[in-house]
């Protein structure tokens, strides 16, 4: 039984991105916490410009479980990028979504004075998958995630 994973999004949702230019997470070293995410393209981002970074990769997890995305510190401490939320949040149910298939999409902003360059295949971002709790008698949400960003209805 498959508990936590990552996959390349369906076809029908590559864009024009080459499905051998998307490489899975994969953790640095034995000891990492982190699943390194790779980027599928060249990017440049200008000073205090944000960007919306497609990765073409979806996260298969438990339902008591989230995948955690933070800026990697070689970029944010060398580069001057952060995310612009801070803190990404993957739940569960984002997985197979009817609008991008799960694909997780990572927005970040340059707060340097220079312009930078990031190169394919550059690891710059890290997710973390994490058990949560939830709260004693707590009605179950009767919201339904339909598709991506501000898609629960």
């Amino acid at each position: 039984m498959r508990k936590r994973g990552f996959e390349i999004v369906n076809d029908k949702f590559l864009e024009d991105v080459i499905k051998e230019d998307i490489f899975l997470p994969k953790r640095a070293t034995h000891n990492s916490a982190g699943y390194d995410f790779f980027l599928p393209r060249n990017i440049n981002i200008k000073p205090k410009e944000s960007i919306s970074i497609k990765t073409y990769i979806k996260a298969y997890m438990e339902n008591d479980e989230v995948l955690l995305i933070f800026i990697r510190s070689s970029i944010g401490v060398k580069k001057n990028l952060v995310l612009k939320n801070i803190t990404g949040v993957i739940d569960s149910d984002y997985y197979n979504n009817r609008d991008n298939d799960g694909n997780i999409i990572i927005n970040l902003i340059n707060n340097g004075n220079e312009e930078v360059s990031l190169l394919q295949h550059e690891r710059f971002v890290q997710g973390i998958f994490v058990k949560y709790l939830k709260v004693d008698d707590e009605e179950f949400p009767k919201k339904k995630r339909l598709g991506g960003f501000g898609s629960t209805v």
